[in-house]
């Protein structure tokens, strides 16, 4: 799925009998100023699900957001954490950009180990709104150079039609479809 922007008028698919929905991994692909963190704070509150965010755990740590190496290891933690949750038959949102498609890989082929459902949102904006919107909000120190957004378009690799084919249907439906 492809999202927009618009978070009005969700509605909730129950995809087995009453609203019990299984183990679920819903991973939140895109890039900063993408909207991962609205989307998946929408999808926390109306699953009732867990959200990982390495940024946020960064933040209450004092770590830089960049540092490469701290968030691979938040993000293996995150990761850790995930698993038992999904073991758990709970739903589990991971928003942590996921911009490469063996990354996207692994996590689906685990979360599908552990017998969950898995969610693939891809999130998409052009070179100018991702940073008119990281600018916006402002936390980024030091503020992020138009340079670098331009850098992350061309590293980050979009889910492809066939890769979006290989992740189960959401369960929330509603969202618009598209980039903006």
């Amino acid at each position: 799925m492809t999202f927009k922007g618009d978070l009005q008028n969700l509605t909730i698919q129950s995809n087995m009998n009453g609203s019990s929905t299984g183990p679920r991994l819903i991973v939140v692909c895109g890039l900063p100023g993408s909207g991962k963190t609205t989307l998946a704070k929408v999808l926390e509150s109306k699953l009732r699900a867990v959200r990982l965010s390495p940024d946020e755990w960064m933040n209450a740590l004092s770590l830089d957001l960049y540092d490469e190496d701290k968030r691979g290891k938040i993000e293996a933690l995150q990761w850790k954490f995930a698993q038992q949750l999904l073991a758990l038959s709970l739903i589990v949102i991971i928003e942590w950009g996921t911009w490469g498609r063996s990354e996207r890989d692994a996590l689906r082929l685990r979360a599908r180990v552990l017998g969950a459902g898995v969610e693939l949102h891809y999130l998409s904006a052009s070179a100018d709104v991702l940073f008119e919107r990281v600018q916006r909000r402002d936390t980024e120190h030091p503020p992020i150079e138009r340079d670098t957004v331009s850098r992350w378009f061309e590293m980050f690799q979009a889910p492809t039609s066939e890769e979006m084919a290989l992740f189960d249907e959401p369960l929330v439906t509603g969202l618009a479809s598209g980039s903006s």
